[in-house]
């Protein structure tokens, strides 16, 4: 599979800026010799890392002249992307359209329909599966109305990881890397991120899958089970572990005692994934990211926090 890639052009409309989040060390779970580090993704637009593939979805599509002001951005999501979209695009004045999981948080309908999105709610029980299939029919019964993003398939997805993500992280540790860790969703954090850190760099990448299909972490896939996206690339991790996702509440109870930071259970997941690194080796700088907090998950929080 070919890897080469092209800059993104500049648009004739302004986006709000992506990127740059800060590396956090993760002092509770380090020692002096293996140190465990996290990318804050949900400080930018609309609060996720899901800024980054929103923002190359829509200016490529800009651009190319699929996306204007007489159709609607439409894309299946489990709420972060569509978050993304939602916040990229209120400034133009432009609402996009989501197909969304009726189980998704109350958070993250009530932000989408804050931010003017269109919601069509899909079977909880098909997850972000059938809300692409909802999708791709809804876009096949009416094209002139729509610009399908599919973000699933969509290049520019894992393209704004190996452009932003990797370069980031390669600076921020200095080229210090020795392991990536991500879960595997949409995938485009791991497959362009541990793309260009390889072409970097001696980068190990290791992906994580849940442990089961009905499991907790909105965003995920369990791939067993799943629809596989278009843009994964199976070849690319050295090794891939399954997070038990009873483990997420305790960690993220003890990220929120020990580093003053509420992650979210999806943040927690890539946290174990990182731990289990770090006991696996002797030294190392293991790079993860925490895609956004637990603000959106409201009942996770008072389940953990009882408020």
């Amino acid at each position: 599979m070919t890897t080469q890639i092209q800059h993104i052009p500049r648009i004739s409309v302004s986006l709000p800026q992506v990127g740059n989040t800060p590396l956090l060390l993760i002092r509770s779970l380090s020692t002096d010799k293996v140190r465990i580090w996290a990318k804050a993704e949900w400080e930018q637009p609309g609060g996720s890392v899901k800024a980054r593939a929103a923002h190359a979805i829509i200016s490529k599509a800009i651009r190319s002249g699929k996306l204007h002001s007489r159709n609607s951005l439409l894309d299946a999501s489990s709420g972060n992307t569509a978050i993304a979209y939602a916040t990229l695009l209120k400034p133009l004045g432009w609402k996009p359209t989501i197909c969304l999981p009726s189980n998704a948080s109350a958070e993250r309908k009530n932000i989408l329909r804050s931010l003017g999105a269109e919601l069509i709610l899909t079977s909880p029980l098909e997850g972000t599966d059938g809300a692409q299939i909802v999708a791709k029919e809804t876009y096949a019964a009416n094209p002139d109305k729509y610009f399908y993003a599919d973000q699933y398939s969509n290049d520019a997805n894992w393209q704004a990881h190996y452009l932003t993500t990797a370069e980031e992280i390669w600076a921020q540790t200095k080229g210090n890397i020795t392991h990536f860790v991500a879960g595997l969703g949409t995938t485009g954090t791991f497959v362009g991120t541990g793309r260009r850190l390889k072409e970097l760099g001696n980068v190990q990448l290791i992906s994580l899958q849940p442990d089961h299909p009905f499991h907790p972490l909105e965003g995920w896939k369990h791939l067993a089970t799943a629809h596989r996206p278009g843009i994964y690339d199976d070849t690319l991790a050295d090794k891939t572990l399954v997070i038990d996702s009873t483990r997420v509440f305790d960690m993220i109870r003890s990220i929120s005692i020990h580093e003053r930071l509420f992650i979210s259970p999806s943040g927690a997941a890539n946290l174990l994934g990182a731990l289990e690194v770090a006991s696996q080796i002797k030294e190392g700088d293991i790079v993860t990211t925490l895609a956004d907090t637990l603000d959106r998950y409201q009942e996770v929080r008072k389940e953990i926090f009882g408020k």
